[in-house]
């Protein structure tokens, strides 16, 4: 062997760093350094923190492969959404892996396409890895057969199959809408759902048709349009370039989406129409991404708590801090900004 190539292989057999050596500085047992390592709140807390200061002096990373060896799953949690590109999973996704981290779990992200085909591989896919638990953005509520597996398995803001799910309550945070626009006085008003084969969908048009119509009630001249899209920019623009040409029988005063891309894209065709937003027309949408807040005019939405429903969801996977795996939903906050106002008289 070279002299040169030897000496380097040596100087890095010196430097790496073995549970034993964490055990030997911090002055307890090997095993008393795995349990530390694997999270065991049952190890007193002067001794953790021992082995904790002695992983950072000595840098000590544990070799997660050998560690999953030994106890069958990796310290990983799967995440499976159904289109990255959309800004909303993207932001979801950088709070669960952020939750995770603080648990000492990294996140392996897979994306469905919205296809519940290849959504069912990539859960397959994940589940092969042995992960800690697994956390699913549904494409669709029906038709998924229940998995057999006893890795944790819980929905977040769209229902995968039976699993239970972790969401905000969108029937609630649809009314709030509802309320913002009645309150300014809103009559003719017309909403793009999201795609009724999903629960959420379903349940923001509810939420938002249900409290209108009872805001509404005996009133004259009151008009609610639905109309059903995706949850996508091309939807939202379609379907109010629609509502809103010279075609369109009652003009509304106000569009209420489902989420902010299909808002997005229906500030996008009044701008093509000439229609000014808010004096001409006001537009609200769900979700509060962070674009909704560099569009002209601002867009008013519905803000999810984001941290909150990615704690609940890392929690109830890896069984921490008595987080059951339950149906359990976040209330939500409606963001006022320029997009929505008094209708023109």
């Amino acid at each position: 062997m070279y002299p040169l190539l030897q000496r380097h292989i040596s100087e890095r057999r010196t430097v790496l760093t073995t549970v034993k050596d964490v055990a030997r500085q911090a002055g307890v047992s090997v095993g008393t350094v795995s349990k530390v390592l694997s999270k065991d709140l049952t190890v007193k807390v002067a001794l953790r923190d021992r082995v904790t200061q002695a992983v950072a002096d000595l840098g000590y990373k544990p070799n997660l492969a050998a560690r999953a060896l030994r106890t069958s799953k990796m310290d990983m949690v799967g995440l499976v959404v159904p289109d990255i590109s959309n800004p909303f999973f993207a932001q979801l996704a950088k709070q669960i892996e952020a939750e995770a981290a603080k648990h000492g779990h990294v996140v392996m992200l897979a994306n469905s396409d919205d296809d519940p085909a290849a959504e069912a591989r990539q859960v397959q896919t994940l589940l092969d890895q042995s992960p800690r638990g697994l956390i699913v953005v549904g494409c669709a509520s029906e038709g998924v057969s229940p998995i057999k597996t006893d890795i944790p398995v819980v929905s977040v803001d769209r229902r995968y199959g039976a699993h239970d799910l972790i969401a905000t309550h969108n029937r609630a945070a649809s009314a709030l809408v509802a309320d913002h626009l009645f309150d300014l006085g809103h009559r003719r008003v017309a909403y793009i759902s999201g795609p009724q084969t999903t629960e959420v969908g379903r349940l923001r048009q509810a939420g938002f048709c249900d409290r209108f119509n009872v805001l509404t009630a005996g009133l004259q001249g009151v008009d609610l349009h639905v109309v059903e899209g995706q949850f996508d920019y091309a939807s939202g623009e379609t379907l109010a370039r629609n509502l809103l040409g010279a075609a369109s029988a009652i003009r509304p005063t106000a569009i209420a989406a489902a989420s902010d891309q299909q808002a997005i894209g229906a500030l996008c065709a009044a701008r093509d129409l000439g229609i000014q937003v808010p004096t001409m027309l006001s537009i609200a949408g769900f979700d509060d991404i962070d674009l909704a807040r560099l569009v002209v005019p601002r867009l008013t939405s519905v803000c999810q708590r984001l941290d909150q429903i990615a704690l609940l969801a890392v929690h109830a996977v890896l069984g921490l801090n008595g987080v059951p795996l339950a149906d359990q939903f976040v209330s939500a906050d409606l963001v006022v900004r320029g997009s929505t106002a008094a209708p023109k008289t």
